[in-house]
């Protein structure tokens, strides 16, 4: 019981702390620069979205896209409606030129924007191949529906492919404040580390996935995506590395987006991504190869390690009751003790200490939980269409 305490209780530090850890010591170590700068002349970028019952964020979406300060008649937006049933793609229309099927402009611009109706729902990743299909861009963004970006954050994406190292750039997600989410501090939190993780990974080599609200990749080497597929922002960027290629991130490449309301409400996305790693190794067991996958160290480190957090956590709380020694029994009450703090948040919300010790440990008891979710997932008979 012993070794399985210490064991497990390295794994847990190591994937929330020590990886990041050996990321910071190795970006000051050895830093891979990417050699930026503006392409030129400036490149047709094509915007990719693939969008179902959207009708709410559609028009904003497409407006936002169209106020980037890269030069207009140099973009083009390609929106791919996957069967929906409400307004998106009439919404869409408005801003298509009604003298060709998917060649227009959006007014008081010269932006083009093009409409893919597909007349039932195929799931994201068949939306995003199709509409790769029809863009002609020398490089394509993938961004969804919700979100807003800066007015440079196209031009800061791009100018990363200067270097001819660099495959795929992974924009910032930034949150918007005060919007009344219950988790705002928690997921803040949690979202700030991952930012940063991914800085140092980009700093060292690569990163192993991107942003999927805001990335760009080369034209050439955007790989078809298989029908179901739930990561895209993850099997690209891996596909592209695994090429040769480097995935880099971008943190002036700023999109918004607003915090889930709750831990209920985070639930469906976060199992759903999680869901997503499983599925990504049925499609690529090359990642679990050390020979195969360039980073493979850090792919493990920063996403297998933490689909298996929860059950070694399971085995630190269970073996620390078991073991002797004051060590262990003092852990087990430790713990005992983080996990019933947030049943008194409110009570304890005055005293810092506790409050902090409160929110972190709801923070990970939910992240774990919706691993645990996601793992169940697995024995489903069959996975469904994922939005």
């Amino acid at each position: 019981m012993k070794v399985i305490f210490w064991l497990s209780l390295f794994v847990i530090l190591y994937t929330y702390a020590g990886y990041p850890i050996l990321l910071f010591l190795w970006s000051k170590l050895s830093t891979k620069r990417v050699n930026k700068g503006e392409l030129n002349p400036l490149p047709l970028v094509s915007i990719l979205i693939a969008a179902r019952n959207e009708e709410s964020n559609i028009g904003k979406r497409l407006e936002n896209i169209a106020n980037s300060n890269y030069p207009l008649e140099k973009m083009e937006i390609v929106v791919v409606s996957d069967g929906s049933t409400d307004g998106t793609a009439n919404i869409v229309k408005e801003y298509v030129d009604c003298e060709g099927e998917t060649a227009s402009t959006i007014d008081r611009s010269k932006v083009i924007v093009k409409l893919l109706e597909l007349p039932e729902s195929r799931g994201k990743a068949s939306a995003l191949n199709e509409g790769y299909k029809i863009a002609r861009g020398d490089f394509i963004v993938f961004t969804d529906s919700r979100q807003e970006f800066e007015q440079d954050t196209i031009r800061n994406l791009l100018s990363n492919f200067h270097d001819e190292s660099v495959g795929c750039v992974s924009g910032e997600l930034v949150f918007f404040r005060d919007t009344g989410s219950k988790i705002e501090k928690e997921m803040g939190f949690y979202w700030n580390l991952e930012k940063k993780i991914r800085k140092m990974e980009s700093d060292t080599g690569s990163v192993v996935g991107a942003t999927g609200a805001v990335y760009a990749v080369r034209r050439e080497l955007y790989p078809q995506l298989p029908d179901g597929l739930i990561l895209d922002d993850v099997y690209v960027p891996m596909k592209i590395v695994c090429k040769g290629y480097r995935t880099v991130f971008e943190g002036a490449a700023i999109a918004y987006d607003k915090i889930s309301e709750d831990f209920t409400k985070e639930k469906s996305r976060k199992v759903r991504t999680l869901f997503g790693n499983y599925q990504l190794l049925s499609y690529m067991p090359e990642l679990l190869s050390p020979t195969k996958n360039p980073v493979f160290m850090r792919y493990f480190s920063h996403k297998i390690l933490r689909l298996l957090v929860p059950f070694f956590f399971v085995a630190f709380f269970v073996s620390s009751f078991i073991a002797d020694g004051f060590i262990y029994i003092a852990t087990f009450f430790m713990i005992g003790l983080a996990m019933i703090l947030p049943v008194f948040e409110k009570a304890i919300s005055g005293v810092p200490i506790l409050s902090v010790i409160s929110k972190l440990s709801k923070t990970f008891m939910h992240l774990n939980y919706f691993a645990v979710l996601a793992f169940l997932l697995l024995f489903r008979s069959k996975n469904e269409k994922v939005w």
